[in-house]
């Protein structure tokens, strides 16, 4: 079959804050097909800078858009799905978001073909088994401490086994503050539930910072701190682990490209690294990546804080690796990320598995994406270059 289509949708919510909160708007990726079949998937990125590289009017051979690249070639097994990928690439050489846009197109893809072949996306990649995974609660800090213990609360009641707390004021004041906050997660979620901290890059290139961060948070048995450097900070990453902190480290959700994974499991001496599917690049480079973090001994974990659509893809990666089992999960956002697409719901159990269904295994609302578009018209000097997909 070939694709006749390859369609980004721009979502957004009616008003958008600076809150660290990436379910304000997204990218979506509709590829169809001759026969058809239809794939999703989701970039979680600007979604109009990503859109760009969808329709951006060609430079030269190495500046040829997503769209037009796909758009007209076949499509029938993981091995199209792959070339494709090298062919967009290739021909995009010289846009330099092409890899971060390419995400919902490749995880598009890998829909189709599942669809096509009738099999779950994960049996594709991976192994016939999936394993169920342990969802961590994924939520922003309060304001204040007092706000960070109600929030706490909340996600026990709702009976998560393990709970992240991330951003938000974190970092902004003295060690004292960064500790009563961490203190008022674990007093809330109780001495059970696992309790991950995401730093949200906040002391910078600081390795001595992040040093005595660790010490005073490991007496609240931290499963980790996540992200305390900035993304580009793989030396000091790598410095700050030869220095051993008091809790494990993990990074690696800024990941734009799979050899930028590389070098963070070569030279960033972490002990968990986390690969957002809808920024690496999609699927096929985040299963790369979850292939050489599994050789090095280092915990694959997906980032994930867009839609269940995002979710999806993400799981699919490593839904086969048995001992990668924490999965990031969304706990807060907007009515657009949860309402989007429905299911991934925890077991009784506690636990999160994917629907043994073709592709990626859950289905886009279409009446929430007319509710959430915003139409794209692009123009050049009076000729229509880019128009949204009536839908």
């Amino acid at each position: 079959m070939r694709i006749v289509s390859v369609d980004p949708i721009y979502l957004k919510m009616p008003s958008i804050t600076t809150a660290a909160d990436g379910t304000q708007d997204t990218l979506l990726v509709r590829i169809r097909t001759d026969e058809g079949i239809e794939g999703w998937g989701e970039c979680d990125a600007s979604p109009l800078v990503s859109l760009s590289v969808y329709c951006c009017p060609m430079s030269h051979g190495n500046i040829i858009n997503i769209r037009e690249s796909l758009i007209g070639e076949r499509i029938d097994g993981p091995e199209d799905v792959r070339r494709l990928r090298a062919r967009v690439l290739r021909q995009g050489l010289d846009i330099q978001q092409i890899h971060h846009a390419y995400s919902g197109a490749d995880i598009a893809a890998w829909d189709v073909v599942g669809k096509k072949l009738a099999r779950p996306v994960y049996q594709l990649i991976g192994g016939a088994k999936q394993y169920p995974k342990l969802p961590y609660a994924s939520v922003l800090f309060g304001n204040s401490p007092q706000e960070t213990i109600q929030v706490a609360r909340g996600l026990k009641e709702r009976g998560f086994g393990a709970m992240k707390f991330g951003w938000g004021p974190l970092g902004s004041k003295d060690a004292a503050f960064d500790e009563a906050l961490v203190r008022s997660a674990r007093e809330g979620i109780g001495n059970e539930a696992e309790l991950m901290i995401d730093a949200g890059v906040c002391w910078g290139n600081d390795v001595e910072k992040v040093l005595e961060r660790a010490k005073t948070f490991a007496k609240y048995r931290v499963t980790w701190l996540e992200e305390p450097l900035h993304p580009d900070a793989i030396g000091r990453y790598g410095e700050l682990a030869r220095r051993r902190p008091a809790v494990p480290i993990a990074a690696g959700e800024n990941c734009g490209t799979a050899r930028t994974a590389e070098d963070y499991l070569e030279n960033g001496g972490l002990s968990f690294i986390q690969i957002d599917a809808g920024r690496i690049g999609g699927i096929t480079p985040a299963r790369i990546t979850c292939e050489q973090a599994q050789k090095r001994g280092v915990t694959y974990v997906n980032h994930t804080f867009k839609s269940r659509l995002s979710l999806a893809a993400a799981l699919h990666v490593f839904a086969d690796a048995e001992k990668f089992k924490y999965l990031e999960y969304p706990a807060a956002g907007s009515r657009l990320a949860f309402d989007l697409v429905k299911g991934l719901e925890r077991d009784a159990k506690g636990m999160v598995s994917l629907p043994e269904k073709p592709g990626l295994g859950v289905e886009v609302n279409i009446d929430v994406v007319r509710e959430f578009m915003v139409p794209v018209r692009v123009e050049l000097s009076g000729l229509t270059v880019f128009e949204s997909e009536r839908l």
